[in-house]
């Protein structure tokens, strides 16, 4: 089997757990068997490119003109079977899916995000889910409130293109759901049930951490919607040390807020942006992971790296996250209360629970099983009449 993987990847200065995800698959599939063309264009590039590229920039997203050509000289060479569609924006555009139907080539799209509705594709704006653009036919709240990149030009741009590829996402023959939330979303905005798959990415399996563990691990981009003054505030109301250690990975606009516990109580530890390697590493170190974005958060790949090392996870009950979690872990509400709550319960009971996390990564989550379920997805779809 032959297919074509095409991801817009985030620009490298951008923590993005869609990047590893995407990366992790295409070596999965290979070592499965299937012949996989990575089709990649990457935002780093838009800083190489001349004056008169760079203005007709903000008609990439609607049209992505220079993609569409060289997709097509990919899908008439090598006539593959299957094109999967990843992340589209800015460089590659919705229009890829009219391209590789013009070709005869079914299209598979997993969706990380809800960019169908929403410009910045969070549902989160001003510290709060934001839903005002969900059922409307233009996206004018996100021009309004200057949701894209905090500029009304470019929201304006954005909200033209969801706008104007609504027809285009109802062509998709197949939808892969990381969680049931993000099935969900997709019916609401219109796509039948039966052309949706719900299956979770997978990540290679790190292997059970060797030892037992100590205390917390925050790991991931330090801004607003991933919850870490949740965490700040939540940890603020035990005494130094009642919970063993918090360490706090990552980087962001709330660095600031990381050093300042770090500086005021001794029981918490800010290290800096870590690779990997790093984040494995302090996986191992701790008993338990915590995740507590305040947005619908998706599918944090720290989630499934701490089920792969062995560690339960703390998490709300926002976006995919109690799907993750499932039996491996506690699910709170966003507030300071619940999270302090939960610490304690996840304090008390994690070395407990760990085997349990082991188990349900090699269960749901682990490479054999989701890659397998892919190329089931991929035969259905190059098999089904177009």
């Amino acid at each position: 089997m032959k297919v074509v993987v095409a991801h817009n990847r985030y620009a490298s200065g951008q923590p993005s757990g869609e990047n590893v995800i995407v990366d992790a698959e295409i070596a999965q599939l290979g070592a499965a068997g299937v012949t996989v063309l990575p089709f990649l264009r990457s935002s780093d590039e838009i800083g190489t490119f001349s004056k008169a590229q760079k203005v007709l920039l903000p008609l990439a997203p609607i049209r992505g003109g220079d993609s569409q050509k060289a997709l097509a000289e990919l899908l008439e060479r090598e006539k593959p079977d299957v094109f999967h569609l990843h992340n589209p924006y800015p460089l590659l555009s919705p229009t890829v899916v009219k391209t590789a139907h013009a070709h005869g080539v079914p299209v598979v799209h997993t969706v990380h995000n809800y960019r169908q509705v929403c410009a910045p594709g969070l549902y989160f704006r001003d510290g709060h889910i934001c839903t005002e653009c969900r059922g409307k036919t233009f996206p004018t709240p996100a021009v309004v409130h200057t949701c894209y990149r905090g500029s009304k030009a470019q929201s304006a741009v954005m909200a033209a293109t969801l706008a104007y590829h609504r027809s285009t996402w109802k062509q998709v023959d197949r939808f892969i759901a990381l969680t049931d939330r993000i099935a969900a979303h997709l019916i609401d905005f219109g796509i039948p049930a039966d052309r949706i798959t719900v299956k979770p990415n997978g990540i290679p399996d790190q292997g059970a951490a060797p030892t037992a563990g100590d205390g917390f691990l925050f790991a991931g981009r330090l801004s607003p919607e991933k919850g870490l003054a949740l965490v700040l505030d939540a940890w603020s109301q035990h005494q130094d040390g009642a919970l063993g250690p918090l360490r706090i990975a990552g980087d962001g606009e709330l660095r600031p807020l990381a050093e300042q516990a770090a500086a005021t109580r001794t029981d918490v530890t800010y290290l800096g942006p870590l690779d990997n390697a790093g984040v494995r590493a302090e996986i191992a170190r701790a008993a338990c992971v915590i995740a507590a974005s305040t947005w619908h958060d998706v599918l944090p790949t720290i989630i499934l790296e701490a089920l792969s090392g062995g560690r339960p996870v703390l998490v709300t009950d926002r976006g995919g996250m109690p799907y993750l979690a499932g039996d491996a872990g506690w699910v709170v509400e966003p507030s300071p209360t619940a999270m302090a709550e939960g610490l304690v319960k996840a304090h008390a009971g994690a070395a407990a629970l760990a085997p349990v996390a082991r188990s349900r990564f090699e269960t749901e989550f682990s490479p054999d099983v989701l890659t397998k379920r892919l190329i089931e997805i991929y035969r259905t779809v190059a098999s089904s009449p177009q």
